[in-house]
């Protein structure tokens, strides 16, 4: 097991900010695969699926915290974060997602992912796994997970694989009105595109809440820092380093709609032109968190600025405090808050804006296209935006920046530096 004084791999060291060449070391390319949208084939917003994304992302960070606490101690909780009480799913709204679910025309490809193909065991058995920074560790589908929860999924037989060793300890994730899953905890060989770990912990879950079944993925690879674990243990990226598997521990996602990768042991340098830029991270928490961000709408001047910002694959969103997101929004004509519960706001579909984050360096736009989800109501001409109003617990003016962002961006993760870059993709 990890001690806990080694969770730290990193303190929280000033921030600064470079641009320069980063050269593509030997690693190796997972292809990923989007399972998810939030807007339905009419072009109409889910607002309904958005509800279950959001309850999901505020319950896995909720995690999160207890996880900090319980491997550091209150003592060490980031200013201004707090554990708040599980969320759930509101009642209307759950039956209604249940009635489609159960629609046999209805495409299962609704997980919440961005999914890429790893193996466990000797010989390897292959699972279809949640590629997610804002998480640390891994667990897949068991043999013995059963009833309709587990129906279709690929899953792991220890028995079949002369490496396997049970371990004493269990597993748990309680994502309340969300997705909620337990089991033992084992070791194992895990490769993923060639790069082969022994002695991986994982959890081979036994059950799951009944929504997991609707998930287009059998489980989930977290790439976030130890100190972020439940099982208190060293995830893949890190193992492979230390067992010699690969030579930098750092890795790229480039996540949009083609040609996107997991490239673990570096960047892949053939997906993004020019120079990275690099910032250093904010806190040692576990976090993949940048420091000093602001944000810009059409280019102007800074509507909101020293922000900190969590860099999350596995959110589909953008989240930040009530507050400063209605800063955002105000800067927006035509701009309109149409679900004060959860946070969503409206636009003129004919009049999107181009929202960007700058840490100091270059403005990062997001792309219309990837700001916009969709009508409020069919013929409405308003569309839903990506940036939500909601205040995740995380911290004092800390943000959670997802897919609506990292899809218009090469980003760089380096476990050496205690790093987050970004370059401009090909």
């Amino acid at each position: 097991m990890v001690k806990r004084s080694t969770l730290f791999l990193s303190l929280a060291l000033p921030f600064f900010t470079v641009a320069r060449p980063f050269s593509q070391p030997d690693g190796a390319a997972i292809p990923l695969h989007k399972r998810f949208s939030l807007a339905l084939p009419n072009g109409v917003f889910d607002h309904d699926t958005a509800v279950a994304v959001t309850v999901l992302v505020k319950n896995k960070h909720r995690q999160n915290l207890i996880n900090i606490q319980n491997n550091f101690g209150a003592d060490d909780f980031p200013e201004g974060a707090r554990v708040s009480s599980p969320a759930s799913i509101p009642l209307a709204i759950r039956q209604r997602l249940e009635k489609r679910q159960a629609e046999a025309l209805l495409d299962k490809g609704n997980g919440i992912a961005w999914t890429g193909l790893i193996s466990i065991g000797t010989p390897g058995q292959q699972f279809v796994v949640d590629i997610d920074t804002g998480s640390s560790d891994l667990w897949v589908t068991s043999a013995w997970c059963g009833g309709s929860v587990c129906q279709g999924k690929n899953k792991y037989n220890s028995t079949a694989s002369s490496t396997s060793q049970a371990q004493p300890e269990t597993f748990a994730l309680q994502y309340a009105g969300g997705l909620s899953v337990s089991g033992p905890l084992y070791t194992d060989t895990v490769s993923i595109a060639g790069i082969t770990v022994t002695g991986q912990y994982f959890s081979p879950i036994t059950s799951a809440t009944p929504n997991f079944a609707t998930y287009a993925y059998d489980g989930l690879l977290g790439l976030a820092f130890p100190s972020l674990s439940f099982m208190q243990q060293t995830p893949f990226l890190s193992m492979a380093v230390s067992q010699g598997s690969i030579s930098k521990n750092a890795f790229g996602l480039k996540l949009g709609h083609g040609g996107s990768e997991l490239y673990l042991g570096g960047a892949n340098r053939g997906l993004f032109t020019g120079s990275v830029e690099l910032h250093n991270l904010s806190s040692s928490r576990g976090f993949w968190q940048v420091g000093g961000a602001s944000i810009k709408v059409n280019g102007q001047e800074a509507v909101v600025s020293d922000l900190d910002t969590i860099i999350d694959s596995g959110t589909t969103l953008i989240y930040g405090p009530p507050e400063a997101v209605r800063q955002v929004y105000a800067q927006i004509p035509g701009s309109a808050l149409i679900d004060r519960t959860n946070g969503f706001y409206s636009f003129p579909c004919n009049s999107a804006p181009v929202v960007s984050f700058n840490w100091g360096g270059r403005d990062w736009d997001i792309s219309p296209s990837n700001f916009t989800f969709g009508e409020a109501q069919s013929g409405s001409n308003q569309c839903i935006g990506g940036l939500v109003a909601l205040d995740l617990g995380l911290g004092s003016n800390v943000w959670l920046l997802g897919d609506s962002f990292m899809q218009n961006v090469y980003t760089i993760f380096d476990l050496d530096l205690n790093a987050v870059g970004f370059a401009t993709l090909s």
